[in-house]
């Protein structure tokens, strides 16, 4: 275990199964609430005690149909019974696989047939593509909807067939309870394609979640109440969002949907809430825009300079002077926790200043995803903290510039890719998962991410740019919403320069009453890297009429 000097770690319960962590927070907190969530206006409330009770009814029920040790797949909408479902298969000797909901039809199919799934736990939305997979996916041997009641041949209801576990187990069917599994073997089939490429099936392992987790809490620390907005297929969510928060008996507030995050905020009051960067630049975006619309903002600025002034001499102040902008995020808002993607350190500075600390990190699914994440008490939003305790970390292939391909060794770094030993073989060198990151540590020990081995620009002067160094400057021009810089190539198919591909925020060129044009764009872009070496400049700017496409995460696919 590698711990550096002068930091201070969390104090955390070992546990060594996801059953053992769920026992012991029935046993230590069992009354307490678990989930809250709504049902049309009301909000039901869970305690850990019955939510254990619904994974061992629905792991019964699953058990009962010989299921218990099988590739059993979910899709749809996050929800409680979602989280039953996972919850309930992680504990057995199965394997859950997580579809992405925002995946086209065939898409979806692929993944059923490929994952060798047998059970699909489906929401309604998925009732009108039933025949297809029933047809195209023929290893599907139960398929069970988790909101209608109506049920034929292999098409169960959930809520019948949980009751139909409840009375299993009532009547003394304890085999679920029975269930083992190797914690070194396949727990978690989850499929990413990144920006880049096609599907890949990751393999995640017992043991790489509990340490994902157990690791993870030694590094950054949760809280009381939490906010889960992210989509709940995607490891981030799934494993440093809901099993940290069971493990250090947070009460885990579902949100129904993006629309409602801000109303979800005021309703359930979190003190921390994970989320992508883009969900932050939203908020920031908003808070200086409801400012300027009230003509505050230059007030705002002043109080900011207020606070920092008497920070500095032992007088914490944030609560009160931005007692407007805490009742929006609920009031009680502590912590952001952001990963996903590169985040401007401009946000960490913001956030700091009013009181609500953003804690950004690094992950990658390969790595079930926790890499490093920044510390509480030394915290820097410009780099992605501190690596996890049970990781070494090494750099491969440096630039001139210092920077290196981040490779990592240790308990969370997944056992390979599903029925892909080629490409497993690829990125898994002795134990070093190869990432494809590039990056570098600090004299403070913190890890820089500077970009994707597949964006890197190497110019004709063989000087090496990362394009997302400079969109993060780009992306601090109100107007832009989103960007892309890329090499620009001659006759010879050499980089000679660099363009940025934009798409403008029409809201806010209205607000601001503007009319861009690539020349001046270019004298914008040109102000706000002005700290970047000449070779960094852009030349020449492109304006996009349409969003970049993306992936279901959100990230502009290059």
């Amino acid at each position: 275990m590698k711990k550096f000097e002068g930091l201070h770690y969390y104090d955390v319960k070992e546990f060594s199964t996801i059953k053992e962590m769920l026992e012991l927070a029935v046993k230590e907190d069992g009354n307490k609430i678990a989930f809250k969530y709504k049902n049309n206006d009301e909000v039901i409330e869970v305690t850990y005690k019955e939510f254990e009770q619904d994974t061992i009814n629905l792991g019964t029920a699953l058990t009962n149909i010989n299921m218990q040790k099988n590739h059993i797949a979910i899709i749809g909408e996050n929800s409680y019974k979602w989280l039953t479902v996972y919850l309930s298969v992680l504990k057995s000797s199965g394997v859950i696989v997580p579809i992405d909901k925002d995946l086209p039809k065939d898409d979806i199919i692929n993944l059923l047939n490929h994952s060798d799934s047998e059970v699909l736990f489906f929401s309604k939305k998925y009732d009108k593509y039933l025949e297809e997979f029933k047809e195209k996916a023929p290893k599907i041997k139960y398929f069970i909807n988790l909101d209608e009641d109506e049920e034929k041949d292999n098409i169960f209801s959930y809520d019948k067939f949980i009751q139909i576990g409840k009375k299993l187990f009532d009547e003394g069917n304890k085999e679920y309870l029975s269930l083992t599994s190797n914690p070194n073997e396949l727990k978690m089939l989850i499929y990413t394609s990144g920006t880049t490429g096609n599907s890949k099936g990751v393999m995640l392992s017992e043991h790489n979640l509990v340490n994902s987790v157990y690791y993870g809490l030694q590094v950054s620390t949760v809280f009381d109440t939490c906010l889960s907005v992210l989509p709940y297929h995607h490891t981030y969510e799934a494993v440093a969002g809901i099993l940290v928060g069971l493990h250090h008996h947070s009460t885990i507030c579902i949100n129904d949907s993006f629309k409602a995050i801000l109303k979800n905020l005021e309703l359930y009051k979190p003190d921390y809430i994970y989320l992508v960067p883009a969900f932050v630049e939203v908020f920031y975006k908003r808070i200086w825009a409801n400012a300027k619309k009230e003509h505050i903002d230059v007030a705002l600025k002043v109080l900011m300079k207020l606070s920092n002034g008497l920070r500095k001499i032992g007088i914490d102040k944030r609560k009160t002077l931005f007692k407007s902008i805490h009742q929006a995020f609920g009031g009680k808002l502590r912590k952001i926790v952001v990963g996903g993607a590169p985040i401007r350190a401009e946000l960490g500075t913001f956030f700091d200043t009013i009181g609500i600390d953003l804690i950004n990190g690094y992950g990658i699914t390969e790595c079930s995803p926790l890499v490093s994440a920044n510390m509480d008490n030394y915290n820097d939003c410009a780099t992605v903290g501190i690596q996890l305790p049970c990781l070494d970390i090494k750099f491969d292939n440096i630039t001139p510039e210092g920077e290196g391909e981040i490779c990592v060794k240790g308990d969370v770094v997944m056992l390979g890719y599903y029925k892909n030993e080629e490409l497993t073989n690829e990125v898994l060198i002795d134990g070093w998962f190869n990432t494809g990151d590039y990056g570098k540590i600090n004299d403070k020990n913190q890890l820089l991410i500077t970009g994707r081995k597949k964006n890197l620009i190497v110019l004709d002067n063989g000087k090496n740019v990362f394009s997302e160094e400079i969109e993060n400057y780009i992306l601090g021009i109100p107007y832009i919403q989103e960007v892309v810089v890329k090499g620009i190539k001659d006759e010879r198919g050499i980089e000679t320069g660099l363009l940025a591909e934009v798409f403008l925020s029409q809201e806010k060129i209205e607000e601001l009453n503007i009319t861009p044009t690539e020349d001046s764009i270019k004298k914008d872009i040109s102000a706000v890297c002005t700290k970047l070496p000449i070779y960094k400049k852009v030349s020449k700017v492109i304006i996009r009429k349409e969003e970049f496409p993306k992936t279901t995460t959100n990230k502009i696919k290059r």
